[in-house]
């Protein structure tokens, strides 16, 4: 594919002065061959700007950059750009032919919900009989075929890839999560989206975006790019929710709980069953279970509507999705009942405890499981720490993914949210499945525990390496669990 053709629609500093035939489009040095594109990108960490000479020295004749090397090679073409993160996303669109253009994208973006709302619309449309792509934490799907997920929301160059994919296998439909992280890296420019979701936004990746302030801005902007003619839906009953869509040039619709919206849901009846919901005055049960998945239920709803879904085909499909893996899944065994929940925010959390102590009998016992992930938003963790506490009868700090961080100071950040009193009754075991052997030993029959943090994670990080650890696996064994 030519340059020139590739940079169609990329802000460019200066006109392009040498065209080129391209095979394909790197930002990683290392993956570069004789005929590549090379983009440097000024990254989080390092600056790719350092590796064009290896680049070109490995056969790149095109190098798109924000600010030109000191050794020029004149066999190779060489472009400035604004921003080279921007810049891909677009070249990616272009040499992948446009794919988002040729399928209804709809993407969802927010703290809590991303992953249950796409993985039920997937498989809501899938019941449809529709050929339908879905981009997740947990998984990427183009209709039945699976294709690991390593980031909530892929590169730019692996997105398009994706979507080119699902656009040949006759996909019509794809459902993604479309992270803060990559809003403010520019991994979806060039993306053209049929419609956004809003679910809420609460305290999360401050690591990353240093302020509340700038997290916000990270989420709207998705909103703000999104064209005249999608639809954004939002819920407004998050005091962000049309702070989202201030600017949007996309249809505006909002969904709540509590307040007159264009999609209304009024919980009936909420059990460790299911929800029993009515929508817009149309009563419906779920295999979902709280106040949460009510919000997520109601989004799902009206996307499916928007997306062209008969009202009623869209409650009777409803009616048979279960849970997303790892969100409020249960483990059953010796008359005990276990959830793992990917729950990892404070509001994540205290929404998990607040469903289970509003369905539990009295005489129940509640014990929780939770710690916090290494090189992450440090300041979230003694929150957790006393909302644990708080809403459970018993406590058990435990270790989470720790990354680079030693473990045990992890630990301490959230032990430091605690009342002298609290850590009396608080257990504190590193060991996560130490820990949760510990809760399955002091649980009697009809109590419940909650593992939180992990949920669909079949690993544990330390130091930089992946050990296999799953939530789920290991309660099935304690719990006598057998299919």
């Amino acid at each position: 594919m030519k340059l020139y053709d590739i940079l169609e629609g990329v802000a460019l500093k200066e006109p392009l002065a040498k065209n080129a035939e391209v095979c394909d489009i790197c930002f990683d040095s290392r993956k570069v061959v004789a005929g590549s594109c090379f983009v440097a990108q000024v990254g989080v960490q390092v600056d790719g700007h350092k590796f064009i000479d290896s680049a070109v020295e490995k056969g790149a004749v095109a190098v798109v950059c924000q600010q030109l090397p000191q050794h020029i090679d004149e066999k190779v073409a060489y472009v400035v750009v604004e921003n080279s993160d921007v810049a891909l996303g677009v070249m990616a669109d272009n040499f992948y032919h446009h794919p988002s253009r040729q399928l209804k994208l709809v993407g969802i973006t927010g703290t809590n919900g991303k992953t249950t709302t796409v993985t039920l619309l997937y498989r809501l449309f899938r019941l449809y009989g529709e050929h339908v792509g879905l981009l997740s934490t947990i998984v990427n799907r183009i209709d039945e075929e699976e294709i690991p997920a390593t980031h909530t929301t892929p590169d730019a160059l692996q997105l398009n890839q994706l979507l080119r994919r699902m656009v040949d296998a006759g996909c019509r439909y794809a459902f993604m999560e479309v992270s803060s992280h990559a809003l403010a890296q520019n991994r979806v420019a060039g993306l053209t989206f049929a419609g956004g979701i809003f679910s809420n936004i609460t305290h999360d990746h401050l690591d990353f975006h240093k302020t509340f302030a700038q997290y916000i801005a990270a989420k709207k902007s998705f909103f703000d790019q999104l064209p005249p003619e999608a639809f954004a839906l939002t819920n407004i009953d998050d005091r962000n929710g049309m702070v989202m869509v201030q600017n949007t040039r996309a249809r505006v619709l909002t969904y709540s709980l509590e307040r007159v919206a264009d999609y209304r849901c009024r919980v009936l009846d909420d059990t460790f069953a299911g929800l029993q919901v009515e929508i817009n005055g149309k009563e419906v049960y779920s295999r979902l279970v709280g106040r949460f998945n009510a919000y997520n239920l109601t989004a799902i709803y009206g996307a499916a509507c928007l997306c062209g879904m008969e009202e009623s085909e869209v409650l009777r499909l409803v009616s048979t999705l279960n849970a997303a893996e790892g969100r409020f899944q249960y483990v059953s065994g010796r008359g005990i009942t276990a959830i793992v929940d990917y729950a990892h925010t404070p509001d994540a959390l205290q929404n998990v405890l607040a469903t289970i102590n509003a369905i539990r009998k009295p005489g129940q016992m509640v014990y929780t499981v939770v710690g916090c992930g290494g090189d992450r938003d440090k300041s979230k963790r003694p929150e957790m720490a006393q909302i644990a506490c708080t809403m459970s009868d018993r406590l058990i700090l435990t270790s989470d993914n720790p990354r680079t961080e030693s473990p045990d100071s992890i630990l301490d950040d959230m032990e430091a949210g605690l009342t002298d009193e609290q850590r009396g009754t608080v257990l504190r075991i590193t060991d996560r499945r130490s820990a949760i052997k510990s809760a399955v030993l002091m649980a009697h029959e009809d109590d419940i525990i909650l593992v939180a943090g992990k949920g669909h994670e079949k690993y544990q990080e330390v130091m930089g390496v992946r050990h296999h650890f799953d939530d789920v696996e290991e309660l099935e064994k304690l719990l006598n669990v057998t299919e």
